[in-house]
């Protein structure tokens, strides 16, 4: 591990970079909108679920204490960090301080998951809590960047695409016909300025676009375990496919996460092309480092069987996570596309007796597609949850999403409201909110 671990100094430098910018994303979102989907005034609130679940279901820092004001607290912990990695602070003060750094992020982030119920119950809460438990054992920056954690980054970044391409090989059928893309940009969850453009393409570059999605997810892959330069091929062409993504729709930091797990394709000689900086001098991981290291890489071993089962079973899993930290995760998106988009329409009231004449006033999500003269946003990889559940709220029953009232609720404090845009009437608080649909709703012709 250590002759050839200096090869990637300028590796861990963007890697680490990168995950801290994400992190401090993942912070910032859980600081807007955590207490009024899950605080204790919210829609699935989290003193509720403590009652329900143990430790050892899901292991959270909250099981000790939780308040709307303690949980701030963490979140503003996890800001803080997330800075200091982002700008290198933490890696500025020798590997124990780098990694008691990374490792309070990835308690912190997992205690939010591990509460999160449906609102954290996307692929990529996972993959950046496994990104950063890989990013602990790192090192600071005078310690020569492990090999080892390389490996495990690319190995990571191999079930994240073939995942993804395998199944949508054993899914929706129109991944093997070609004709997913003439549906995908108009109903995925939240279009961008862009995803009009996509999706009055001529056919024939929809089909194209599904045959460079297989090469991508399914051939490219391959490439990562090769050596220089193929690898560095593959992690080229990876990030520019996830930057195809990134530029066509909102989804979240999966891409922008996916492009750091593709740094891992890159040593030192490549990166030293594009990044103007010249890694200082660096000695060996300390053998209390080198061995945490070779532990890791059999607890890595043993936990991919599940996943590696996964990718060869028929019925291959989709975003699982076979322990409750997250770790050696099967990842995978859009198995299947939908052909129509519905809509439901939220709407509130002021008035506090609701009769047959209550006047209800809608309100206008942040990204969620609504009024029809105001473009798709774009918010990537900003992540708006209630606008993502929306989407899949339109589309299946109540039973599917506790957080939904099959009738008016009321909304006594306002809060609920919090993740979503005012009504027109701003001064106004809302005594009840209730919703209408699912409407069609399809992009305009020109």
């Amino acid at each position: 591990m250590g002759a050839e671990a200096q090869t990637f100094w300028l590796t861990r430098f963007c890697f680490q970079r990168s995950l801290g910018l994400l992190y401090l994303v993942a912070f910032l979102v859980a600081l807007q909108q955590f207490c009024p989907l899950l605080g204790e005034r919210g829609l699935l609130p989290v003193p509720v679920l403590l009652k329900q679940i143990r430790f050892q279901q899901a292991p959270s820092l909250f099981f000790l204490h939780y308040s709307d004001r303690f949980f701030k607290m963490v979140a503003w912990i996890g800001v803080i960090l997330s800075l200091a990695a982002a700008i290198g602070l933490s890696e500025r003060f020798g590997t124990p301080v780098s990694m008691a750094a990374w490792g309070i992020l990835w308690v912190l982030y997992l205690s939010i998951v591990n509460v999160g119920q449906i609102f954290y119950g996307f692929g990529w809460e996972s993959m950046l809590l496994e990104a950063g438990f890989f990013a602990i054992w790192f090192g600071a920056r005078e310690t020569a960047s492990p090999a080892a954690v390389v490996w495990l980054l690319r190995w990571m970044l191999f079930r994240v695409m073939f995942g993804a391409g395998l199944i949508k090989l054993r899914g929706d059928p129109c991944w093997r016909d070609l004709t997913c893309l003439y549906y995908h940009y108009e109903t995925q969850p939240i279009p961008n300025p862009l995803s009009w453009y996509f999706h009055h393409l001529p056919l024939v570059c929809h089909r194209a676009g599904v045959l460079a999605n297989h090469f991508a997810e399914l051939i490219v892959p391959w490439g990562i375990f090769a050596p220089q330069p193929i690898c560095a091929v593959a992690g080229i062409v990876i990030i520019l496919f996830q930057g195809m993504l990134i530029v066509s729709g909102n989804f979240s930091w999966l891409n922008t996460l996916t492009v750091g797990l593709a740094l891992s394709c890159f040593n030192d000689a490549f990166l030293a092309r594009w990044v103007p900086l010249h890694p200082p001098p660096v000695h060996p991981p300390a053998p209390a480092h080198q061995t945490a290291l070779w532990l890791l890489l059999w607890l890595v071993a043993l936990l991919s069987v599940g996943p590696v089962k996964n990718l060869i079973s028929p019925g291959q899993m989709m975003n699982f996570s076979f322990n409750p930290i997250h770790l050696v995760n099967t990842y995978g998106a859009f198995g299947s596309i939908t052909r129509q988009r519905f809509e439901i329409i939220v709407e509130g009231t002021g008035e506090e007796e609701l009769t047959p004449q209550t006047r209800w006033q809608e309100y206008e999500f942040k990204a969620k597609p609504g009024a029809v003269d105001r473009r798709p946003p774009i918010v990537a990889p900003y992540h708006l949850r209630l606008d993502w559940l929306m989407w899949f709220a339109a589309m299946s029953g109540i039973q599917d999403h506790p957080w939904r009232s099959p009738t008016p609720r009321p909304d006594t404090s306002g809060r609920g409201c919090a993740a979503i845009a005012s009504p027109p009437r701003r001064r106004e608080r809302p005594r009840a909110i209730g919703g209408r649909g699912p409407w069609r709703g399809r992009f305009c012709r020109r």
